[in-house]
């Protein structure tokens, strides 16, 4: 196996990797958009104590489900300034009801981020199969 041969297999294994990550992501997407719940969340970010680290970019969003279960988790976006989550503040989200933990905030879905993993990863499999056949 030649090193061009080595170049186009890593290349093609990364791209498929990238393919399949942006297409779990945007099935994730749309299977909350599907069967999760509407929530009201609280915009927490931790106050530091003197030990500790600069605080995260991704607050935390609290929440309660109708069986009055009151959950934690981290944004699973960052704060943006064309989209601020500000302490205090309240966004809208939408949970697994089988695992509250997975969240969706609602208009900041990142559907953008995944496509680009998709368009990524096949453009890296496509170059990998054209550089085995000019090498081959």
């Amino acid at each position: 196996m030649g090193p061009m041969v080595g170049v186009a297999l890593f290349l093609a294994l990364g791209g498929l990797v990238a393919y399949l990550a942006g297409v779990t992501g945007l099935n994730e997407i749309r299977r909350l958009r599907r069967v999760g719940v509407p929530a009201l969340a609280l915009v927490r970010y931790r106050v530091l104590g003197p030990d500790d680290h600069p605080p995260s970019a991704r607050p935390l969003l609290q929440f309660s489900t109708p069986a009055e279960q009151v959950v934690e988790v981290f944004s699973p976006v960052l704060s943006s300034r064309a989209l601020p989550l500000v302490h205090g503040g309240q966004v809208w989200l939408r949970y697994d009801p089988a695992d509250p933990r997975e969240v969706l905030l609602e208009g900041r879905e990142r559907r953008s981020v995944e496509r680009a993993f998709v368009i990524a990863g096949a453009l890296a499999v496509l170059a990998a199969v054209v550089l085995v056949a000019v090498v081959a």
